[in-house]
Formats: C-alpha cells, structure tokens, sequence
C-alpha cells in the first residue's frame, strides 16, 4: 500500500469506528421510541411517559430518519412531542433537519392532519406544543398552515401569546401579504396582548421592501404612541427604505430625528455611510459631502468604507479634482489611514479608465511611503498585464517589495507576469520574481504552465522555474 494511501484508510475506519460507535449508544433508545410509535398508532403520546429512555438530539434524528421514507407522519408526531418535553427543546438546526427529512413543504397537508387526530384521539396538548408546529412552519414557510394552527388552537383550549402571532406576523411580511399581517397585529391589541419590536420590525422591513413607505412611516408613528419607541435598528429600517426609493428629502429628516434623539438611536458609521452609499449610488455624490462633516460634527467618524464608497461616487460624475482634495483632507484628519484612502482613489480612477493618473498617484504613494494595500497594487498590474505590459508591473510589483510593504496580490497576477517575462526574454526579472514566489511558496495558475514551458525553453531560469512547478504537484 502506498504510504499517501495510509492517511485515507485511517480516516476511513477512525470515521467507521466513531459511526459504529455513535450508532450503538442511541439505537436503544430510538428502537424503544420506534417501537412505541409503531404499537401504538392511536394517541401514542398518552404512553410515553412511561419509557425511561434518553431524549436527546441523536436519538430525535434516528427516530426521524426511520420514518422518513415510509411513515412521515409518525415522524412529525414524535418530533412535535419530543419539542414540547420539559428537559429537551428543539435547536434551529433540528428544525431544518425535520422539514427536510419529512417533506414538510412540500407535503404542508400533514401539519393539519396530525392536529385533526389530535382532536379525533383527545390527545393532550399545550402552548408549547403548538409553538413546535408554528416554528414547523416558520422554517418551511408555510404562512397559511400557520395562521390555520393558529386558528385551530382554540379548539383545544390553547390562547396564543405574542411570539406566536409574531411568528405568523413575519411569515405573511416575507410573503408580502402586509395588509394580512397588519389584521394580525390589529387582532393581537385587541386580545389584549402587546406587539413588541419584533411584530413591529417584521411589519416595518415588509412595507419597506414592498416600498409602501407612507404606510411604514405610519406604522413607525404607531409604534410611539403604542409605547414601543423605535431603536436604532427600527430607525435603519426605515432610512434604508427611504434611500432605495430615493426620497432623499425625508430621509435626512429622519436621520435628523435620530441625531436629536441621541442614545441608542444616534447613527453610527454605518447609518451615515448608507445615506452616502445611495446618495452616490443616484449620482448624487456632491450632495453627499454634506453627510460626512454633519458625522464630524456629532463625533462620528467616517471609515474605510465610507471614504471607499464616497471617493467612488464622486469619481465615477467626474469630481476628479474634488476626490483627490477629498482623499488627501480626510487623511490629514487621522481618522481614516492615508493608505486606505489613497488605495480607494486609485482603485476609482481605474474603474473610470484613469490608469495613467492611477499609476502617478501609486507611484507618489511609494515615494511618500505610503503602503499602497493589495488591491489597489492587484487592480494595477492586472490592467499592466492585460495591456501587455509586464515588465512595467513587474517593476512595480519590485518597488512595493523594495519599499517592505506585504501585500497580499493574487496569485493569477504573479502567473501571468511569469508568463509575459518569458515571452520577452527577461531572464533577470523572470529569476527574481521565481525566487520570491519560491521562497513564499507563493503557487501558480496551473493553466499557465505549458505557456511556460513553452516560452522559457533554453532559458537559464528554467531550474527555477521547475521548482516552481515542483509546488504544483
């Protein structure tokens, strides 16, 4: 045998040992559940007390897979009761599992049956009973199953609470039936029971995504006056709504509201750099500046990604000017790094076919020190090799690493570069970059080897080059 081989028959029976093992220690007791069910078709719950066997997730999924195939509905009915025992509860994984092995969405149909027999067998139930099936259908996204298991627990003397109208509540919001949805939140006041953020952000992120804004505006009226005052998140939600329909006017109004009402709900970073992402995403960079000194002035810094998508914006309606003042002025602040905000320039002015000026602001970076990051170095000698230009990003790929900046540069750069030196016979180059890729252990695209082999034929860089495909294999 060969000794690469060992390492696999090992795994193979450590895996077999451990799957032996694992099977042995649960198949009593899924057996016993097994057979239980199996016995006893009618009521089988009113039993179960009386089988001392451990419940845990192990044998809950053996019990599910023996099932799966030719009796489902036994399976639903040991999964539901197995979640409303005392000292086992269902995690977000189980609940997956279920759906998937039994066919849940595909068949929704059996939810319904088996609260049917429920009520034909006199089966004892409870809330924690139902809100196993409502979280059944949650993870299958059954909106109309679920307000029918709603409905239906009147029938066994059951009262829903809030989690279990939110349930319903956000099926219907991801469905996009709202107008459903707000009924429920309507028939939940007046049974007395109280909507709390949850209800409230299902229905406000479905009116939004809908782009029914004026009715998400009076639903976030709502919320106040119910005594549910929104948080940062709900503020959010309603901005980004207001951004994606472009009503700019209003979403600076409410982020006024939010500076004003101070605490959990002040923007953060992230809040203004969305207001400024779709600003610009409208080509409305110029109005944009604006946001960035009203952070300033409420101690809130902009970051790397504000300055990325800002510098972008303007750079993409011809600020050029404006971005590099930009650019240079937030630097100054301290706040955000030199290298990130040049790197974020020099990556706009390539997306905007600028390479010439992109390549004197790289090369300005190098001179100054400042430590250009990998994609904007990537971006650079990517649009070198495309141009056929390889000993240019050769050099440059020599000038970062003369200067000790690391920088992490794709792979397929440095393979192409390779290639385009031994089309021009660059022996010196072709050596100093194959020394640094070897002694980086720095792998190459495999598709360029033959292109390799072909052009470095008689060369004096072809031990290192093998070497270099010696990695590879």
């Amino acid at each position: 045998m060969a000794i690469s081989s060992l390492p696999r028959v090992i795994f193979s029976a450590v895996r077999q040992k451990i799957s032996t093992s694992t099977r042995l220690h649960f198949s009593t007791a899924a057996e016993e559940y097994c057979t239980h069910f199996l016995n006893h078709p009618q009521n089988p719950e009113k039993a179960l007390g009386s089988i001392t066997a451990p419940l845990d997730v192990n044998c809950v999924i053996q019990v599910l897979r023996r099932f799966s195939s030719n009796q489902p509905q036994l399976g639903l009915r040991f999964f539901i009761w197995a979640g409303s025992q005392p000292n086992y509860r269902h995690t977000q994984y189980m609940y997956s599992l279920a759906c998937k092995l039994l066919h849940i969405p595909r068949n929704p149909g059996n939810i319904r049956e088996i609260l049917e027999c429920y009520s034909a067998e006199g089966c004892l139930t409870t809330v924690k009973l139902f809100k196993v099936v409502l979280n059944l259908c949650k993870e299958a996204r059954l909106a109309d199953e679920g307000l029918w298991v709603l409905r239906k627990m009147d029938d066994f003397n059951c009262r829903p609470d809030s989690t279990m109208y939110n349930v319903i509540i956000g099926l219907f919001c991801e469905r996009g039936d709202h107008d459903i949805a707000m009924g429920l939140l309507n028939e939940m006041e007046s049974c007395n029971l109280c909507p709390d953020m949850i209800t409230y952000m299902s229905l406000l992120k479905g009116f939004c995504n809908a782009g029914r804004l004026e009715d998400a505006c009076e639903l976030f009226k709502a919320m106040k006056i119910h005594g549910c005052a929104p948080n940062l998140v709900a503020y959010s939600a309603l901005l980004d709504g207001l951004c994606r329909v472009c009503s700019f006017e209003k979403a600076l109004v409410l982020l006024g509201e939010m500076e004003k009402e101070a605490g959990e709900c002040t923007p953060n970073a992230i809040t203004y750099t969305s207001v400024i992402h779709s600003l610009c995403k409208n080509g409305k960079s110029i109005e944009a500046l604006p946001i960035l000194e009203r952070m300033e002035s409420y101690k809130c810094h902009p970051n790397r990604i504000t300055m990325s998508v800002l510098i972008q914006g303007l750079c993409n309606e011809g600020y050029i000017d404006m971005a590099f003042k930009l650019a240079s002025d937030v630097a100054a602040g301290g706040h955000v790094s030199s290298s990130d905000c040049y790197s974020s320039l020099v990556i706009s002015l390539m997306r905007i076919k600028r390479s010439e000026e992109a390549e004197k602001l790289f090369k300005w970076m190098l001179e100054s020190s400042v430590r250009p990051d990998g994609l904007a170095c990537s971006v650079l000698m990517r649009n070198m090799c495309l141009e056929g230009r390889f000993v240019d990003a050769f050099s440059l790929y020599e000038n970062v690493h003369m200067k000790g900046f690391v920088l992490t540069i794709d792979s397929d750069i440095y393979s192409a570069i390779i290639v385009g030196l031994c089309q021009e016979e660059c022996v010196v180059e072709l050596a100093k970059l194959v020394k640094f890729m070897v002694e980086k252990g720095i792998k190459f695209n495999a598709s360029y080897i033959d292109d390799i082999y072909k052009h470095s034929k008689g060369s004096i860089g072809m031990e290192a080059l093998a070497q270099l495909c010696e990695m590879n294999t």
